[in-house]
């Protein structure tokens, strides 16, 4: 490590092309020192990188704190290189790597990162399943599910539902329902969660919901009467990013603590487990805030995974291209970390998915995504994002469609979590595993419902 002043510089100059990088001028000068960074960052002794935290702030500690020692033994003696090899090997199971997830750092889960290509980030994803359940089950091998994402630019709740209802014709939904409001205040989030919840009680649907607001607006609902499945923040990879979030460690503890007592307090609902939180994160979100301290977006993004493991969510959600092309240029640097962000949360133990999106002024298009999007199908990644049209009219970014949730179910043979596929299958909208036409008594029967819900 001669060439380079410290781990936080070799960490820097060992990733992979990010226009965010080079924008805080901390990226390599060239592809020779690269290069160099990468091979000295594979002789790195993981026990150096637990040794030299690269920043001192709430997240460093917590990172600590979780630390388990037991289960680092196996690797304690590796580099970084020797890892890679490890996690790669076909004598390594995703049960040997998940019994590693306790005594994986998050700074060794991007160093790794680091040093794979493209095929060895979906290659090692793959092997490993992290399940979670809420309302239902997700995360299981052969198991693809969507969340789908009915935004509207008024909050109008009709408008909201009718987008909701198109995407479970197309047997979408099974990860979250969930809106971003256009209003973050608590009477809007109150109407859409109310909303939201009519819509899942009239089908008797066995998924979530969630309204995306800022995690205290929606406390502020749910302590108002307003229904709450999954509770959302976004968070990030360091103390003073979090706080331009407004958020922190202990806000976060608390909102999971208090969405649980309220699932034990809805006893008319069957909950079938406790992961009661979605996270949202993406690289370039603390360089953004000025809130980095000179380390790379993709480490940092891997402290965001650090912080979320320890609130055991349900989802969390890599949107990796949304903060425009200042952070990933093009659909060469999304693709790139669409693969580490969901590697390295699943070998942290998180139940990952993908935001497949692109900003209009970036150097990518549908095709890009289409990419990203059959990369990580392989990979076996937990979900996707089903947007109207894959045009979100709110947000004004390009994401994915309900018709490429379908293709990529059809192209790797991959069905809805099974709570969802059994509702799909007695409602007529599925058959043997498979979407088929609604016949005439089912189709009307559905549409009557929702002529009620349109109605309250």
């Amino acid at each position: 490590m001669s060439r380079f002043a410290d781990l936080r510089e070799l960490f820097a100059k060992a990733n992979e092309v990010k226009s965010g990088d080079q924008l805080a001028g901390i990226a390599a000068r060239s592809e020779q020192e690269r290069v160099a960074a990468k091979y000295a960052l594979a002789d790195t002794q993981l026990t150096e990188i637990l040794a030299k935290p690269l920043l001192e702030d709430e997240v460093t500690r917590l990172i600590y704190d979780s630390f388990d020692e037991t289960a680092f033994v196996p690797i304690r003696s590796m580099t970084v290189g020797a890892l890679r090899e490890h996690i790669l090997s076909d004598l390594i199971s995703g049960d040997n790597l998940k019994s590693l997830q306790p005594g994986l750092m998050p700074e060794m889960a991007a160093a790794v990162a680091k040093i794979m290509s493209n095929k060895d980030l979906v290659l090692a994803a793959a092997k490993i399943r992290n399940i979670t359940r809420c309302r239902n089950t997700l995360g299981q091998p052969g198991v693809l599910a969507i969340r789908t994402q009915p935004n509207h630019p008024a909050d109008d709740v009709g408008g909201i539902l009718l987008a909701a209802f198109e995407g479970l014709l197309y047997g979408c939904g099974d990860a979250v329902i969930g809106v971003n409001p256009a209003t973050d205040s608590i009477e809007s989030v109150s109407a859409i969660l109310h909303a939201l919840q009519r819509l899942v009680t009239t089908y008797e649907i066995p998924t979530q919901t969630c309204c995306l607001a800022h995690i205290t607006t929606q406390l502020a609902a749910m302590e108002r009467g307003a229904p709450v499945d999954l509770l959302f923040p976004s968070v990030a990879g360091t103390e003073d990013a979090n706080r331009s979030f407004g958020i922190n460690l202990s806000l976060l503890r608390e909102g999971q603590e208090r969405v649980r007592e309220h699932h034990r307090r809805r006893t008319d609902v069957h909950w079938i487990g406790d992961n009661a939180m979605y996270f949202e994160t993406g690289q370039g979100s603390a360089l953004s805030a000025e809130a980095h301290h000179g380390i790379d977006q993709l480490t940092l993004e891997a402290r965001a995974y650090g912080i979320a493991r320890t609130i055991s969510p349900m989802l969390v959600n890599s949107v990796v291209g949304f903060i425009g092309p200042e952070y990933l240029f093009d659909e060469r640097q999304i693709i790139r970390a669409g693969l580490e962000d969901h590697f390295m949360g699943k070998l942290l133990g998180l139940p990952m998915g993908c935001d497949v999106c692109y900003t209009n002024h970036a150097e990518a298009d549908q095709n890009s995504a289409d990419n990203l999007l059959v990369l990580l199908s392989a990979a076996g990644c937990n979900y996707f994002m089903g947007v109207p049209c894959s045009d979100d009219v709110m947000l004004n970014y390009q994401s994915t469609s309900y018709h490429d949730a379908l293709a990529m179910r059809r192209i790797f043979h991959l069905r809805p979590a099974p709570e969802f596929l059994e509702w799909l299958e007695s409602r007529g909208m599925y058959r043997d595993s498979e979407p088929t036409m609604l016949e005439g008594p089912m189709r009307r029967e559905l549409m009557s419902k929702a002529e009620e819900l349109l109605s309250c």
